[in-house]
């Protein structure tokens, strides 16, 4: 047997699967290996396995053994394998060490870098892969690189003409299961006469 994959989150007493025999008399089902940290409980008669308390993640996959056993004779009984999985769980949001960059930009340069951002995660695996993007309108003069977090002008910026300030909404973006989460950070672009 190979039930769903449970939540990293899953509380005590949730169901998990109900593991079935066909016999002429009843039977008594009972976990007999594999369980070593008891996740797990079965109930004896219905063979339902439920969590008998909270999940940790390192421990898994487990893999328990339960029998199923003649009521009326224990040396008559059957076993079979029960592999459980659990899902990480995306627990934190991307963040940047810091909410606000300021960052200066000469008039009449050719589209450049401007500045690097990274952002963190303390999640792991795509719960803490993260890609990069831009949150508000001054993007069509602005635009990020996805995967570095290297933000680039696109046009030359005229300090005469044109505004001396801008605001640009980066955000970081995780993998997530069963959500994707973001954090932000604005980028406070001054042009330089």
């Amino acid at each position: 047997y190979q039930p769903a994959s449970l939540s990293e989150k899953a509380l005590p007493d949730t169901f998990v699967l109900e593991i079935s025999v066909l016999y002429k008399v009843p039977v008594i089902y009972s976990i007999v290996s594999g369980d070593a940290e008891g996740y797990f409980i079965i109930n004896s008669s219905t063979g339902i396995v439920r969590t008998r308390k909270s999940l940790k993640l390192e421990d898994f996959p487990v893999i328990f053994i339960v029998r199923a056993t003649d009521s009326s004779n224990p040396n008559i009984f059957n076993e079979v394998s029960v592999k459980v999985e659990v899902i990480d769980e995306n627990d934190f949001s991307p963040y940047f060490p810091y909410v606000l960059v300021e960052e200066r930009l000469e008039e009449n340069l050719p589209a450049t870098q401007i500045v690097q951002l990274k952002a963190q995660d303390n999640d792991t695996g795509r719960n803490g892969f993260l890609t990069y993007g831009l949150l508000n309108t001054e993007r069509l003069k602005f635009r990020i690189d996805e995967t570095t977090g290297i933000l680039y002008s696109t046009d030359t910026f005229d300090y005469e003409e044109e505004p001396t300030e801008y605001q640009v909404v980066v955000y970081a973006e995780d993998d997530g299961i069963p959500e994707k989460k973001r954090g932000y950070c604005t980028v406070v672009i001054k042009i330089i006469d």
